[in-house]
């Protein structure tokens, strides 16, 4: 079926947003578990120049965000890089790949908020449960995500517009503190630490700076969810590029001022050793209010909507290979009564328990860093291959006109960038690509028994995914 058949027998998504609501959604999804989690364990790669780290992350997102924003103008529809990924190389298996990379970071994603949520939990209320009261909070949470998923998708989007509202202000209260409290001075400011650079391992400083900038680079994704909204946005070719690079500029300084605000109020180790390093840093900067008290719960709002956008998003991918035959048909399967994806939801929680109970039993003490750096992992992955992909399509003479088009040096500069931070060089730890291995091999074996289910059912394997259809849903 020619995409002008499908075209005739299905109708446009209605553009709804414009610049304010792509400006907010894209915001709202970069800014969310990455500093609130991850703004210690940085410290701990490079001590207090944590800012570092997060600026790199920043240029290195933003060079990308110039290639995703030449294909999303050259070809605004959802799916992003699968479509790219098909369009450039046309290897069904490959572009099923990259379609279950981006759902496995989804998963990876949720599961680091689902740490993050347990650990502000347990200092919210005082508790000492332990590691395994924080194993126990964080499966519960996930199954929460996935009771709501299956509800229904409206409610989903409702849910997550406030908690999006409530991860904004959580970080610029942090801002607003932190600049209040330097006005006020004291000894427990020191701003000499900001320059100060201290690793905890024997590394060269260049490799603990690029292990912490692989690291940071968790804060910075998200961005590359906005082009699946290609289809719903007035006007894209015109409206996107200065609308993805508002968004990521605005959270690129958003995390610089909360690493340099948090360096300068807490020392170094005590940064590193937090589970739950912003409300320490809420509570240096205005000791004795009840804000430092709050904290720790607008925290665990601000981590949900992360987990709850990348759990929807994962579910659905799952659905969408499954109604187009790369995944068995089961995993296809649409609930009677409140039209949800059951099967994909479940599956893919099923997942984040099996990601949970492995980083509690092997690598509890830095969960949180193991499940973020996985999931940058996975994406810079995707993000190399988009540097590729852009390039490639540079001889789809068809598609040409009108479209944005970054200067050739930056996909090439991007690309380098991302593999590098991807191999061991960069200084990442053994566990992240054992876990990401684990969820490739799974992808795989689905694959294959999908294959051998086609046979059985004597359903034609077809040459390409089709990548438009794999955000479909049911809702």
């Amino acid at each position: 079926m020619t995409d002008a058949e499908t075209s005739d027998q299905q109708p446009e998504l209605k553009r709804v947003m414009g610049p304010g609501l792509l400006l907010l959604f894209v915001v709202g999804d970069i800014l969310g578990t990455g500093v609130y989690a991850l703004t210690g364990q940085v410290a701990g790669e490079v001590g207090g120049a944590a800012w570092l780290p997060f600026l790199l992350a920043f240029i290195i997102a933003t060079i990308t965000a110039f290639s995703y924003l030449e294909l999303v103008t050259k070809y605004p529809q959802a799916a992003g890089a699968a479509l790219y990924a098909h369009k450039a190389f046309g290897i069904h298996f490959f572009t099923f790949l990259v379609a279950f990379v981006v759902m496995c970071s989804g998963i990876t994603s949720a599961s680091t908020a689902s740490q993050a949520f347990a650990s502000n939990l347990v200092k919210g209320f005082a508790l000492d449960w332990g590691k395994v009261g924080i194993a126990i909070i964080a499966l519960v949470f996930m199954g929460t995500l996935a009771a709501i998923n299956l509800r229904g998708v409206s409610e989903s989007v409702k849910l997550n517009v406030g908690l999006t509202a409530v991860e904004i202000t959580g970080l610029l209260l942090v801002i607003a503190v932190g600049l209040w409290a330097f006005t006020q001075g004291g000894d427990h400011i020191d701003f000499s630490r900001v320059v100060l650079f201290e690793s905890e391992s024997e590394r060269s400083t260049f490799v603990a700076v690029t292990a912490a900038t692989s690291l940071a680079f968790f804060a910075m994704v998200g961005f590359e969810d906005s082009v699946n909204m290609a289809e719903e946005t007035k006007d894209p070719v015109r409206i996107f590029p200065k609308v993805l690079l508002s968004g990521l500029t605005i959270a690129g300084i958003v995390y610089v001022l909360v690493s340099i605000i948090a360096v300068a109020l807490v020392p170094i180790g005590e940064l590193t050793a937090s589970k739950t390093p912003l409300v320490d840093v809420v509570e240096a900067a205005a000791p004795g209010l009840p804000i430092g008290t709050l904290f720790p719960f607008i925290t665990m709002f601000a981590v949900s909507n992360t987990a709850l956008i990348n759990m929807l998003m994962a579910s659905r991918l799952i659905y969408g290979m499954a109604r187009q035959h790369v995944l068995p048909p089961v995993l296809g399967s649409v609930h009677k009564t409140r039209r949800t994806p059951w099967v994909a939801i479940l599956f893919t929680t099923g997942i984040a328990f099996g990601l949970i109970f492995y980083v509690s039993a092997f690598a509890s003490d830095k969960a949180i860093s193991v499940l973020g750096g996985t999931t940058s992992l996975l994406l810079l992955a995707v993000f190399a291959m988009v540097n590729v992909a852009v390039l490639v399509l540079r001889r789809d003479v068809r598609q040409t006109g009108g479209h944005f088009k970054t200067p050739t040096a930056l996909p090439v500069i991007g690309f380098i960038a991302s593999l590098y931070l991807v191999t061991p060089l960069s200084g990442r730890p053994g566990t992240q690509y054992l876990l990401a291995g684990i969820l490739l091999l799974i992808g795989v074996v689905l694959f294959g028994v999908t294959v051998l289910i086609n046979k059985q059912l004597g359903i034609k394997t077809k040459g390409i995914i089709d990548p438009t259809h794999l955000a479909e849903t049911p809702d």
